[in-house]
């Protein structure tokens, strides 16, 4: 997980220079709007709702977008999507699982499977890797907000399951039933947090060498890159060697 946390970090510094922004705006809207869609408008009482919006907010996308990806929700020819998940297998042995909203079926586990088979893995049934990871919520603040100490005693008082903390931030860890409770509690003591979601966390990572982890990182690039995935979780440690090399 720590390596995964650490190679999408270079992802986003890297895509906020070039036309990577605009994609991402894409994506983060259409989760809005679908978010929007499934439950009320109002991210007061639509937890998932209330999920995207702060994700589109870390990555500074304007007000504007996100109130228009709102009100196209309500609008009566807004396309339907479906939620999928694809798991499969990268070099090394690393396990996948990526996120998907697409109004194509078809369209999109033809090009995840394309670029599965492009980049040295191999896409799998559903089920087949899944098991290798836990699917929790997680609240993450900023560092500076509270110690560790202080985070930890909110998180336990507010139900959470776990709590990371580092120079990187705080990450409490959540079931999925509780996610919307405990950033409600927290956010009641620090403030808004900067993220606050479902994602699957690996149980174990897997030790690659360098020539793997590029492939690794080239397949996640690759299906971070289609226009229908909206997240990849991979079960990989990167080596500092590699990470340097690849945040140049």
């Amino acid at each position: 997980m720590a390596g995964h946390s650490q190679f999408k970090n270079i992802m986003h510094k890297k895509g906020r220079a070039d036309k990577a922004r605009s994609k991402l705006f894409s994506k983060l809207a259409r989760e809005i709007t679908v978010s929007a869609k499934l439950g009320l408008p109002d991210p007061a009482f639509n937890p998932r709702l209330r999920a995207a919006i702060l994700a589109a907010k870390a990555e500074n996308m304007p007000k504007d977008n996100i109130e228009r990806a709102i009100k196209k929700s309500q609008g009566g020819d807004t396309e339907n999507y479906d939620a999928i998940r694809y798991e499969g297998y990268a070099p090394g042995g690393v396990a996948v699982i990526v996120e998907a909203l697409t109004d194509n079926r078809n369209r999109t586990a033809g090009e995840v499977r394309a670029i599965f088979t492009k980049n040295g893995g191999n896409l799998a049934e559903t089920g087949a890797v899944s098991f290798m990871f836990s699917h929790v919520g997680v609240v993450e603040y900023d560092a500076k907000v509270a110690s560790a100490d202080a985070m930890l005693e909110a998180a336990i008082e507010a139900g959470a399951e776990d709590v990371v903390s580092d120079e990187g931030g705080h990450q409490v860890f959540t079931t999925p039933d509780t996610l919307n409770e405990v950033a409600k509690a927290l956010e009641a003591k620090f403030g808004e947090p900067r993220k606050s979601a479902l994602l699957w966390k690996p149980q174990n990572t897997v030790t690659v060498d360098d020539e793997a982890g590029e492939k690794v990182i080239k397949l996640i690039e690759s299906l971070d890159d289609n226009e229908d995935v909206q997240n990849v979780y991979a079960n990989f440690e990167v080596s500092d060697a590699l990470m340097q090399k690849i945040s140049a």
